[in-house]
């Protein structure tokens, strides 16, 4: 059987595992991103695994381009063509402020300057039939002066066209026609549902990131075929499945969240097979944290994604996967304000320079750092000994900081590395806490599941601030999120705006939009691969008559409309805590998940061959949190450690990408699957309980 790969770009590392189901044979390795040519650091990892490329079926990749792209408004010139009169929907956005007590608040200025916004004469009514139709002359007058711009991509945008896409569709064919090579994007080709503002960014943001993704995307298809590879190439979308190359070249945006959402796969996939049903997906890299909820298996879906936050950036209408992220990762930078007060993030050392133990010249301390001189992780076995970390160039980095504040000496450096962990850990707890308790969810009910490079190091902790009683550790934690993207299967989500008051004929009238959707979904989007069984979710958005908000259910199988009022209380009570029995409903969207499996390797191939020697390979004097002091900690190899041995902290447990901290009183043992578990015990918290 051929070998299965996937990389995931990042923004400190590029991860990639390979593995051949038949034989057993299996690769993960890493290597710093290369964010001039993120290709290099893909290829290099293919040439540190030592696999070839010619023996590979499948190739998925998860990228971070799309993101990056529009947040450091690295794209090209572009340009709007709008319904006359309505060119300026994209910058007068919504009236709420969203902050209102901050007197210099501004939104994130649109991507499109108004001189490269263009006004057509057309107009579909609001119930979807056309009152005047575009005319190709004045198309063509259009693109003239588009043109006159030098522009790479343009965005079509028109009103009311959710109802009905035909004027979009035919000035886009026309514009093809009329402006070879240049990228065209429509707004009904990405999103079906109103909303004109939230439309037209996401046809501008289309627009803004296509030519780079689809420049990217070639490149990487004539890398591989250089190197003999002749299979499938998927990119992670962010609802949490994979598309083609050419599906991922004319919608990027459904690849905004390319990278986290194959952590959350391989979490949901181990959590059913592991027999989990609420889990907390956290994530923990070089430059960010990331957290989600995976329930029965399922994690959520957005309908709408803000890049550069709520409130201040653009709102994306693209199935995104429910994920809060913030700026604490490893690579995340300790730095001191002017009134002498120590911050940490939201602003990272990436790969380049990288935090100053990398030795690639770093200055200013980091998570990693701290992590480093409190011994958590060991200086000459970073990386299974591919990167040796400079100890002294962190302390010294470290003591300045520390001398800044007012502390000297070694325990000043002490104070200060488990300040910058103190911090970094309550500003991760802040993100669990609101994709838990601000959604109505106890995290004491949910499992901490850690991946990431750093995860494992502070997974404990955090369990142990938020009383979540058990932590899982799974293998290879530092290339989890490559390893949840060879689970992957394909994906697409379709939406579609539908107001109706519940009644009598509202299953009917549903089942006809669901029956067109769906058919859409099977022709268009999977019509491109053969042999595949598509499955399909259906999804609903409902509300109170007279809210603005609508909550998001799930109503496949549903039989009557009995049962639709069941779901949707059921699912506001554990929101909002109450429901109104008797008041009156609507919907005002449909949503279908369609699916289709394509062959992945079993999880139970993705842990390594274990050598049962599970004693201790070393001891350290380690910093743990809980006791507030360094104590005789015992170092385990992860790899020496066999299913079902067990075990009690202080311990450390190191391997390839990460190093698992397990803290005092800390029961863990090896799992079924490699999984590392840990029964956190809250003793651990007293001074004197470990000498």
């Amino acid at each position: 059987m051929p070998t299965f790969v996937a990389v995931d770009t990042g923004g400190t590392f590029t991860d990639l595992v390979a593995l051949n189901p038949k034989s057993g044979a299996l690769r993960y390795t890493k290597t710093l991103t290369t964010h001039d040519n993120p290709i290099d650091g893909i290829l290099t990892c293919v040439d540190k695994a030592g696999i070839s490329l010619a023996d590979a079926s499948v190739f998925k990749h998860g990228t971070t381009l799309v993101i990056n792209t529009l947040l450091e408004r690295s794209g090209p010139n572009i340009a709007l063509v709008t319904t006359a009169g309505f060119r300026d929907v994209i910058e007068l956005g919504r009236g709420g402020r969203t902050e209102p007590f901050n007197l210099t608040f501004r939104r994130e200025p649109p991507l499109v300057a108004r001189s490269h916004r263009f006004e057509l004469v057309e107009r579909m009514n609001a119930d979807g039939t056309s009152q005047i139709a575009p005319i190709r002359e004045a198309t063509a007058a259009l693109a003239t002066q588009i043109a006159e711009f030098a522009v790479e991509a343009v965005a079509i945008s028109f009103l009311n066209a959710y109802r009905n896409p035909s004027h979009e569709r035919q000035v886009s064919a026309w514009l093809r026609e009329m402006m070879p090579g240049c990228y065209i994007t429509c707004a009904t080709d990405l999103s079906r549902q109103w909303n004109e503002y939230e439309r037209t960014v996401t046809a501008a943001a289309n627009a803004y990131a296509g030519p780079k993704a689809g420049h990217y995307f070639a490149s990487l298809s004539q890398s591989l075929a250089k190197r003999a590879f002749n299979g499938d190439l998927y990119l992670m979308s962010s609802s949490g499945g994979v598309l083609s190359a050419a599906q991922a070249s004319a919608a990027p945006v459904l690849l905004v969240e390319s990278g986290p959402v194959g952590g959350c796969i391989g979490a949901s996939v181990f959590a059913e097979r592991l027999g989990l049903k609420k889990i907390i997906a956290f994530d923990m890299g070089g430059t960010t944290a990331k957290c989600s909820l995976v329930e029965e298996g399922r994690f959520a879906i957005d309908s709408t994604y803000y890049i550069g936050g709520y409130g201040r950036g653009m709102p994306i209408r693209a199935p995104v996967l429910d994920i809060v992220e913030i700026g604490a990762g490893g690579g995340s930078i300790a730095w001191v304000d002017n009134q002498g007060g120590l911050h940490v993030g939201p602003q990272s050392a990436g790969s380049m320079p990288g935090p100053v133990a990398y030795g690639r010249g770093g200055t200013q301390p980091t998570v990693t750092d701290a992590n480093l001189l409190l011994s958590r992780i060991n200086a000459a076995n970073f990386q299974g000994g591919e990167m040796t970390l400079d100890l002294d160039g962190s302390q010294a980095a470290m003591s300045a900081m520390a001398i800044k504040l007012g502390y000297d000496g070694r325990d000043g450096v002490t104070v200060l590395a488990s300040g910058i962990l103190a911090i970094a850990n309550i500003a991760m707890v802040g993100a669990i806490k609101r994709i838990t308790v601000e959604r109505g969810k106890d995290p004491r009910a949910f499992v901490l599941f850690a991946y990431g490079g750093g995860g494992p190091l502070h997974g404990a902790d955090l369990a142990r601030s938020l009383n979540i009683p058990t932590v899982i550790i799974p293998p290879e934690p530092g290339n989890f999120s490559a390893i949840g993207m060879l689970l992957a299967h394909l994906r697409r989500d379709a939406g579609r705006t539908f107001v109706r008051c519940v009644d009598e004929h509202l299953l009917t009238a549903m089942e006809e939009v669901f029956a067109h959707m769906e058919g859409e979904l099977r022709n268009d989007v999977f019509g491109e691969f053969n042999d595949v069984d598509v499955v399909f979710e259906r999804h609903a958005e409902l509300r109170f008559v007279g809210q603005s908000h609508a909550v998001k259910i799930d109503i496949t199988g549903v039989s009557d409309l009995a049962d639709l009022r069941v779901r949707f209380n059921e699912h506001y009570v554990a929101r909002f805590g109450h429901v109104n029995e008797r008041g009156a409903t609507e919907v005002i969207a449909l949503h279908s998940v369609a699916s289709a499996r394509i062959p992945r390797p079993d999880i139970a191939q993705l842990a390594r061959k274990i050598e049962a020697r599970p004693e201790a390979t070393a001891r350290r004097s380690t910093f743990f949190a809980s006791l507030g002091r360094a104590v005789d900690t015992a170092v385990y190899s992860r790899w020496n450690l066999p299913l079902g041995w067990s075990g009690r902290g202080p311990a450390v447990i190191e391997e390839y990408g990460s190093t698992t901290i397990v803290g005092p009183y800390d029961d863990f043992e090896i799992g079924q699957l490699g999984e590392i578990t840990i029964h956190i015990d809250r003793r651990a918290g007293k001074q004197d309980a470990v000498t």
